[in-house]
């Protein structure tokens, strides 16, 4: 046999193979559709260590057959809440110094029915309607709004339990809060409070007035207060109650008044900053522990004050003196010596 016709025979017969290979049925059935598996990771990449009330929680979604459409997620057992990015920063809200969260996440793919579920119950879990896209804000979907069009959702979510470490905030004098060594019972004092997790988590400003180990003397305040003044006109008593005016504002007084002081004597004035899980900050002290600063609180024997910024040496006290005198006010007024005593 010639080679030509040995390969015209080959070619014959391969053609003869195929053409009986294509007229065979496909054998075997479509693979059904495949639910997707959830993984979750926090940042900074940790779960022994507890972490702070805010964190960046990250997680995605492998589909062996098809794409992932979005994700549902929750914390411990509220409802399931629908995303459709692969994180979140979250602030956690906690009632005791320390706690523990679990979070639970699950994809979703994209091999939805074609239509709008008003329930997605798969796996005995019940994730709600499916998501939409809410352009007329009444709360139900329209024909006219996008939605996702929920497939099979992985049946055994990402879990993840997350150990919470509340932070106590913190205090300082900010730098216009100073004390003269005497005054009169009118003094304004600020502060500097802040929290890791956040300002907003601080509840209570707590004040005191030289014991803070009796709760009766010591007044909360909202925690955004930053600057307070306090002033009394309870000039009889030798422990007058004190008011307390908000931010130093006349018509911002605080309904309850603070006791402890004491007149013509040595005072301390201490502040305390407290959040939502009742963490606190220490006490911290005006003046503080250096022995060289006190703060005085002269007793006013009666509602004139003389302000005298007058520095040189003739006889202009003793002139207003005698005129203060041939009035009737002999003793019935107090004197500020601006120029040996700062004001507040």
């Amino acid at each position: 046999m010639s080679d030509k016709r040995f390969l015209l025979l080959i070619f014959s017969v391969i053609v003869s193979v195929l053409i009986y290979s294509c007229k065979e049925e496909i054998v075997g059935v479509r693979n059904s559709n495949q639910p997707p598996e959830t993984s979750v990771s926090i940042y900074p990449d940790s779960v022994i260590t507890p972490q702070q009330t805010r964190l960046i929680v990250s997680w995605w979604g492998d589909d062996p057959d098809g794409l992932v459409v979005g994700f549902y997620f929750r914390w411990d057992d509220e409802a399931w809440q629908f995303t459709a990015s692969n994180d979140s920063l979250f602030a956690l809200k906690i009632g005791a110094t320390d706690t523990t969260f679990k979070f639970n996440v699950a994809a979703a793919d994209a091999e939805g029915n074609g239509k709008y579920d008003s329930q997605i119950l798969q796996s005995n879990i019940d994730f709600g309607p499916e998501p939409f896209i809410d352009k007329n804000g009444n709360g139900v979907w329209d024909n006219n709004e996008k939605y996702y069009d929920i497939g099979l959702i992985d049946p055994t979510p990402a879990e993840f339990f997350f150990p919470l470490k509340n932070s106590a905030p913190t205090i300082q004098w900010n730098e216009l809060s100073f004390l003269p060594d005497t005054s009169f019972p009118v003094m304004s004092f600020g502060w500097i409070a802040d929290d890791i997790d956040g300002t907003e988590s601080i509840l209570k400003i707590n004040i005191a007035l030289n014991d803070t180990s009796n709760l009766n003397n010591i007044v909360s305040l909202d925690g955004s207060v930053r600057t307070i003044t306090l002033r009394t006109d309870e000039f009889a008593s030798q422990n007058p109650l004190m008011q307390i005016l908000i931010e130093g504002q006349e018509n911002n007084i605080h309904p309850e008044k603070l006791p402890g002081l004491i007149f013509d004597e040595l005072n301390y004035f201490y502040v305390q900053a407290e959040d939502i899980s009742g963490a606190k900050s220490k006490f911290i002290r005006l003046p503080g522990d250096d022995p060289e600063d006190y703060w005085y609180v002269k007793k006013p024997v009666s509602i004139f004050l003389v302000i005298d910024d007058y520095a040189t040496s003739d006889n202009a006290a003793l002139f207003y003196a005698a005129m203060f005198d041939s009035l009737g006010l002999s003793g019935n007024y107090d004197i500020y010596d601006i120029q040996t005593q700062e004001p507040p």
